[in-house]
């Protein structure tokens, strides 16, 4: 079990360093207006979302075996692996929309600013802080 909590955590390092740098692409994106520019970094970004994806594909696995396998966080007292999973689904979707916002400026249809995306950019880190706090702290 030990093993499968290190790959788990290590996965989920590793998925969410992609998921800090990935919008920093798209604030540099959002300020150019060079197109060999915009050209080098979209490709930058689809290589980062395609890496990232297939790190937090066993990141997600090794967390479902934890869970359904050894029944970590099952039972009563355990709220705040309800939390928790919330939490994770929130850190899905927001790599989802990381894809959908490459996908528009694969298109050339980002309407947002950088601005927009400097802020984007911070949600990570605040999943990241409440998950490895519940995970910690059980609060409930």
């Amino acid at each position: 079990m030990l093993w499968i909590k290190t790959l788990h955590i290590v996965f989920i390092a590793s998925w969410f360093a992609g998921l800090f740098y990935l919008p920093r692409i798209y604030v540099n994106l959002a300020q150019t207006t060079d197109a060999a520019t915009r050209t080098c970094l979209i490709g930058m970004a689809r290589r980062l979302f395609r890496f990232t994806t297939i790190l937090a594909v066993p990141a997600i696995v090794f967390g479902v075996w934890l869970f359904m396998g050894y029944g970590i966080g099952m039972g009563p007292g355990n709220g705040w692996m309800h939390a928790k999973l919330l939490f994770v689904v929130l850190a899905i979707g927001y790599h989802h929309a990381c894809w959908i916002m490459l996908r528009k400026f694969e298109g050339d249809r980002n309407t947002r600013s950088h601005t927009f995306y400097r802020w984007f950019n911070e949600v990570p880190v605040v999943l990241l802080f409440v998950i490895v706090a519940l995970v910690v702290v059980k609060p409930f």
